[in-house]
């Protein structure tokens, strides 16, 4: 056997972090022993803020993996490279874990399991006891866990939206019981009591002594007066949630039905909020990708909160771009411009970009989001249009969900052609092909697409005849 194999089998030259822990959180159908049932997700973050606290983000890798058979001591978690296994490891030991192992080099003792042929032992046990349940349901046939979960994954998303609705986690404050909570909320002690206790199931929410407590991520998402509150945004989910269910008419149809409610009072504004946060992120980006220098006019069609504008404007104080958007949305617009401190570089001009003149004179023109919300004729229409607005070079920008040839993903965006079938007369998701055959059509020439972090990508041409 070569040398060079045996130092790579000895692990001699394959470390490279001083430390690499290794943590299961492999998730099992409820009423399974599992790690993360024992604590492990809890454990995982616990490590990870210990390690960054002690400066040790260079020095040690932490990895988290699936089931190691030995699910009944977990949580289980391997140190390499000595190969120390440790057992029922909970938050509260991380500190000594970190002290003594990783910063003072010696395993601690009272958690370490070294009795190999145990550990092997109920490691096979637990895998051939794992693989007989399996058969013996497969033969019974037996819907599988995790398609048995993809169809009820309604349910935790729906009890989320209705807290986000009765705006509970605002309500629950510093803490409160369930009738207490109940009065506020306009809801009865025994439907806000179950709702409550769901909600800490899913881990939003903490109860002690009947008192109910938001967890650290709804405290700083869904309560008032946080400053990274999304609940407005989340609203407009709320909203999508009454036009899905109506996907099996709309599908035997091949269009949005409709629906007697009619749209909330704040349906907009909840709907500019949700845009704005999704795009918050990737503005820059897009900016980046697409490059600020020599960009002197713009034209945002349908803008929204004016975000992709704001981040150019930003980025390149000589850029003057023009947010086209529907009367109702632009008093929202001029709100983000203003506390963006752009004004002076964005206009707003209240219209319809399926009808109204376009403009011309403009070295860029971006469709953020928008051509979902379009027939395939209508978008190769409107890139018509876009083109004559552009100057000679000029380019078109078009950000979105973008399918494969066949349509079968990503996931996302096929997902997403479904919430355009449910919520408008002929929306959809479309493919690359489909981009570059519109804006060859309409005159545009180097035509390419750029990845983008995230679900969506660029589509840009330039202007060329």
């Amino acid at each position: 056997m070569p040398t060079e194999y045996n130092d790579l089998r000895l692990g001699a030259i394959m470390e490279p972090f001083r430390f690499h822990l290794f943590l299961c959180t492999q998730q099992k159908p409820e009423g399974v022993a599992c790690c993360p049932v024992s604590g492990s997700i809890e454990v995982c973050e616990a490590l990870q803020r210990e390690i960054e606290a002690r400066g040790l983000t260079h020095e040690v890798q932490l990895t988290t993996c699936g089931c190691m058979g030995l699910c009944d001591e977990g949580p289980v978690m391997v140190v390499y490279p000595e190969g120390v296994w440790y057992r029922r490891v909970r938050p509260a030991d991380v500190n000594e874990i970190v002290d003594r192992h990783l910063l003072g080099s010696k395993p601690l003792e009272r958690l370490m399991w070294s009795d190999a042929a145990a550990m092997k032992a109920l490691s096979i046990d637990h895998g051939e006891k794992y693989r007989a349940a399996m058969a013996a349901r497969d033969c019974a046939g037996t819907l599988p866990d995790s398609l048995h979960q993809t169809i009820r994954s309604f349910m935790p998303s729906r009890v989320i939206l209705t807290a986000l609705e009765l705006d509970v986690f605002t309500t629950v404050g510093e803490g409160a019981n369930a009738e207490e909570i109940a009065g506020r909320i306009d809801a009865s002690t025994r439907g806000a009591e179950m709702l409550l206790n769901a909600l800490v199931s899913l881990g939003l929410l903490t109860k002690s002594g009947g008192a109910y407590r938001n967890s650290q991520n709804a405290a700083r998402f869904f309560a008032k007066g946080s400053k990274d509150n999304q609940r407005e945004g989340l609203m407009h989910t709320a909203n999508i949630w009454h036009r899905w269910s109506t996907l099996t008419d709309a599908v035997r149809r091949g269009a949005r039905v409709p629906i007697d409610s009619a749209r909330p009072p704040d349906w907009t504004r909840n709907f500019i909020a949700g845009m704005q946060h999704n795009a918050k992120d990737r503005a820059p980006l897009v900016v980046k990708a697409l490059g600020a220098e020599g960009v002197r006019r713009i034209l945002d069609l349908g803008g929204g909160s004016g975000i992709y504008s704001i981040a150019f404007a930003k980025a390149n104080g000589e850029a003057r771009a023009e947010i086209l958007d529907l009367p109702e949305v632009l008093p929202l617009t001029a709100g983000y411009v203003r506390n963006a401190g752009v004004e002076a570089q964005i206009a707003l001009r209240a219209g319809d970009m399926l009808g109204d003149d376009l403009g011309s004179g403009y070295d860029l023109i971006l469709l953020n989001a928008i051509c979902h919300m379009f027939s395939s004729e209508q978008n190769q229409e409107l890139f018509r249009r876009a083109r004559q607005a552009l100057v000679l070079g000029g380019r078109l920008a078009v950000q979105d969900f973008i399918l494969n040839p066949d349509k079968t993903g990503p996931q996302q965006a096929a997902l997403f052609s479904l919430n355009m079938l449910v919520g408008t007369e002929a929306g959809a998701s479309y493919s690359e092909p489909e981009y570059v055959a519109w804006m060859q059509a309409a005159g545009f020439a180097d035509v390419r697409r750029i990845a983008l972090p995230g679900p969506s990508d660029l589509i840009v041409g330039r202007a060329a005849k």
